[in-house]
């Protein structure tokens, strides 16, 4: 894949570039929280950030996204730094873009959706995932050969397979294009596997956890299904849906955890990844988990319900899970002070009403990691599925009957 698309293990020092467009109405401190989290991409790719870089234009320079003198300040700071080999820029770049930039600043160039592809890239465990992920690079890669050239290894040539005066971009594009079909093939094959195993799974009610990534879906699937489930403190620690056999009280159903959501998620990962959330799709009940300890957690809640409408519009039972109420923290406003409150102002509490006042969704408030208010979420998310379970087997199907409402 070249070393665009490669994860090194050692830590790489980097520059953030983020622009702060004016014609989409963007602010200060929308794109200071946009590098924010393009800092975290980059911690888990193993890149460690040594400074941010922002400009405000009317719109992106076409030529090199950033205005010549932001560039210049960019490529004197890169003189006095030799040891910084990376700069990322916290939007997708043209390839005209990409191809300025590089030849100015003579540094690695990656942008959002690059650095993105190279954690999936990294976290691809399964062939599935492993195939979604090779399948948005190389559609990633197509349009930008003139810059990213390599000998790709010869799977077709011969007499009469190249055309006169062909040169080696040509061969490549035509090398990428058969491998995006063949792997495009491939993945068709795969999803026919996967909807056979979810017809095999029978009539259970399917519950399924949605959220931004790194908001602690793993943690809840772990605790619940008593399972092993691979979680950590970094972005997409999860790539593929893991789905278990869950039971509380007496009655079974399957819990699927499934891939984080992020902002401005690439274009071609979100298609490669479609099959991956036919889980949510499927699921008669979604667990919608909220970082509440998180300063933007509200951005994080619109951003997965707009794309959960992309997925799947129906109306079904859903709870919004604000998980790591452990980690909440506020500023308490002294009492002389008249300006209003902002976000960091509100204590949970006072956040716990708000939220329930809305009464767009029920709202449960726990910790995963230190098992605060378990008790309360398993009892609500039981009476919903129980609900549906007795609709779908009118004539019981519990694992065992439950008679502890007799003893009252």
């Amino acid at each position: 894949m070249g070393d665009y698309l490669r994860t090194k293990k050692e830590k790489e020092k980097a520059i953030l570039i983020g622009v702060i467009d004016q014609s989409k109405g963007m602010t200060v401190q929308e794109v200071d929280e946009y590098l924010a989290e393009l800092d975290f991409l980059a911690l888990t790719a193993g890149a460690k950030t040594v400074k941010r870089f922002t400009q405000k234009l009317e719109y992106p320079n076409p030529k090199t996204f950033v205005g010549a003198g932001k560039l210049q300040d960019i490529q004197d700071f890169l003189e006095v730094n030799e040891d910084v080999g990376m700069v990322i820029f916290d939007d997708e770049l043209t390839p005209t873009q990409l191809r300025n930039v590089e030849r100015i600043l003579k540094r690695k160039i990656l942008d959002r959706t690059n650095l993105i592809l190279d954690i999936f890239a990294s976290r691809a465990q399964t062939a599935h995932a492993k195939t979604q992920v090779e399948l948005a690079q190389y559609q990633y890669m197509l349009p930008r050969l003139t810059r990213m050239w390599t000998h790709l290894e010869r799977q077709r040539g011969g007499i009469g397979m190249r055309g006169p005066g062909e040169t080696q971009i040509e061969t490549d594009r035509r090398i990428i294009l058969d491998k995006i079909a063949k792997l495009k093939q491939d993945l068709k094959k795969i999803d026919k596997q996967k909807a056979t195993q979810r017809k095999n799974r029978g009539k259970l009610v399917r519950v399924a956890l949605v959220g931004y990534t790194n908001v602690g879906k793993s943690t809840i699937m772990n605790m619940l299904s008593k399972s092993d489930v691979f979680a950590e403190n970094k972005l997409f620690a999860t790539l593929d849906t893991t789905v278990r056999k869950v039971v509380i009280q007496n009655v079974p159903f399957l819990l699927a955890d499934t891939v984080g959501f992020i902002r401005k998620l690439p274009h071609h990962l979100v298609e490669s990844f479609k099959s991956t959330l036919d889980e949510v799709r499927e699921a008669d009940v979604i667990l919608h988990v909220v970082d509440i300890s998180h300063p933007n957690f509200e951005d994080h809640i619109k951003v997965v319900n707009e794309t959960m409408v992309e997925i799947d519009n129906r109306e079904k039972p859903s709870f919004l899970v604000f998980n790591k109420i452990d980690a909440f923290t506020y500023v308490k406003k002294d009492e002389d002070d008249l300006l209003p409150k902002t976000r960091e102002n509100f204590s949970l509490d006072e956040l716990k009403q708000m939220w329930i006042a809305k009464g767009e969704k029920p709202c449960l408030f726990i910790s995963a990691i230190e098992k605060q208010n378990i008790e309360e979420f398993r009892e609500e998310v039981y009476g919903v599925i129980r609900e549906i379970h007795s609709a779908r087997f009118p004539y019981n199907d519990f694992l065992y009957q439950d008679y502890s409402n007799l003893m009252d």
